[in-house]
């Protein structure tokens, strides 16, 4: 029998050096390097499921300072390269820890790899994120001579989308899921990309200058700023919010405090989201009102400056013009709300979408998801967020045939928090940092992803998570949806202790 302090000193030793690692043999996989750099050992690898793919993987070892973790990082836009940054960042805190560039090696903002290339779409989907814990794990455990005690995703953006497919379709790849701003109903997303577009450019004077986001942010906050207690230029609910845009329409001429007509039109149209037109339904929700002049969110992503695509109208042409008709002429103004977006989700939606809301495997393995999105997201809809917490509380509540299908709470394993007046995964003007991808202290009451390890090893579920904004002196709580942050009436509006969850 091992005495403790010789068990130690075994375990203190990886059970294989790291560039024997070179040698190990995987599945359809092939490790073209392993070799140590500062205090990690870098395994790199190239993962093959079908004959038309080529997977990159990149993980790192901590050589020893381990603390038994295994972190999977997500990527951004249509991903292209390995999120090395990420992974190093998590490795450095101890994590085992690894990333893939989805499946091609082309920029995160265009999918012209998808062109006559099927297997690439469903590796970009799911697969390749996937694979990566399939693989890393495989590595992991022969670098260490054992496996992670737990394993965590970590994603934002489309990183959000990857994070919820391993929910969905892998439920026991990870123990705990972070899933910022997801871009989970990828196929309808870029549709109210391509929606907003042409609402700001089928017809030139229905543009809206930048110069006059400012203003339509202060009439939105004129009307719906106080709603939380406390006037501070953030809306903690916008949905609560009665904005009445119309109050911007010009009286006479154009000027730089109104909106002409057409202006206020597209105005409407962004706030309201595409709709089919042959059923009514909504296929992707608009943008909430208060934050149109918020760190420069609506300026990028939604307007752009003519003739140049804002982002979201690269992202938009991507998707229908490359992934979808495979076609690099497809003309957006044309786009047709029906059977386009039908034949959207036929194609690529089927392996890229994560909106499947039965999450019933991930829960009974155990799993718990972590979910945030800044309701300044000029990028995703912040309703997005909710309306998908809603679909997995009403399939959870109940089967189609109407009889309860759980008694157990959706938030005892899935929680969502909306950050008011933070931007697209990061920045803004709201309490944002809290350990989304930032240095925030490793608390549990600061840090979502500590709050998450709490959860998922403790069993302590976060009730709230302290956050901080851009000035030293600002915090604010975040409270678990469908709960309010509330002001108590007194004490210093700059402090969380000011405020409730209620």
């Amino acid at each position: 029998m091992l005495t403790p302090l010789l068990l130690l000193t075994q375990l203190a030793f990886p059970q294989q050096s790291c560039e024997s690692l070179a040698q190990l043999k995987l599945n359809r996989a092939e490790i073209t390097s392993a070799a140590p750099a500062a205090n990690s050992c870098i395994v790199k690898l190239t993962a093959r499921p079908t004959k038309d793919s080529d997977i990159k993987i990149e993980v790192h070892l901590p050589i020893s300072n381990w603390n038994g973790r295994y972190r999977q990082v997500g990527n951004g836009g249509w991903a292209g390269a390995v999120p090395v940054a990420a992974i190093k960042a998590a490795a450095e805190q101890g994590y085992a820890a690894a990333g893939t560039d989805d499946g091609h090696p082309r920029g995160a903002g265009d999918a012209v790899w998808a062109i006559g290339h099927p297997e690439k779409i469903i590796d970009f989907g799911h697969r390749a994120v996937h694979l990566t814990s399939v693989h890393a794990k495989t590595i992991l455990a022969a670098f260490y001579g054992k496996p992670a005690n737990k394993n965590y995703f970590v994603g934002c953006s489309d990183g959000g989308r990857e994070a919820l497919q391993e929910a969905q379709r892998y439920p026991e790849d990870f123990d705990g899921i972070i899933a910022g701003a997801p871009a989970y109903d990828w196929s309808h997303h870029f549709a109210g990309f391509v929606w907003n577009a042409q609402a700001l450019r089928k017809d030139p004077r229905s543009f809206i200058p930048h110069e006059k986001l400012p203003v339509i942010q202060k009439a939105a906050l004129a009307a719906c700023d106080k709603l939380d207690g406390v006037d501070d230029e953030l809306v903690e609910d916008p949905r609560a919010c009665k904005f009445n845009p119309d109050v911007l329409l010009c009286k006479g001429p154009d000027a730089p405090t109104c909106l002409t007509r057409p202006q206020l039109a597209a105005l409407k149209k962004i706030y309201a989201g595409p709709r089919n037109p042959r059923t009514g339904k909504l296929i992707y929700p608009g943008y909430p009102p208060s934050t149109e002049a918020t760190g420069n969110e609506w300026a990028n992503w939604i307007l752009g400056k003519p003739p140049e695509p804002s982002i979201q109208m690269r992202f938009g042409l991507s998707f229908f013009g490359q992934a979808v008709y495979e076609d690099p002429n497809w003309n957006y103004l044309a786009m047709e709300f029906d059977s386009d977006v039908a034949y959207g989700d036929q194609k690529a939606g089927i392996h890229i979408n994560s909106n499947n809301p039965d999450l019933r495997s991930f829960r009974a393995n155990g799993g718990k998801l972590l979910m945030y999105h800044g309701w300044a997201d000029g990028a995703i809809s912040a309703y997005s967020s909710i309306d998908y917490y809603e679909n997995v509380t009403n399939f959870l509540n109940r089967f189609p045939d109407g009889r309860a299908a759980s008694k157990a709470p959706v938030h005892d394993f899935f929680r969502l928090f909306m950050v008011p007046g933070m931007g697209h995964c990061a920045g803004g003007v709201g309490p944002n940092r809290f350990g989304n991808g930032n240095n925030a202290p490793h608390d549990p009451n600061r840090n979502i992803v500590a709050a998450l390890e709490r959860w998922v090893e403790e069993g302590t579920a976060p009730e709230k998570i302290i956050a901080h904004g851009a000035k030293p002196d600002f915090s604010r709580p975040l409270c678990p949806y469908p709960q309010k942050v509330t002001y108590n009436g007194t004490g210093d509006p700059n402090n969380a202790a000011s405020f409730s969850c209620k």
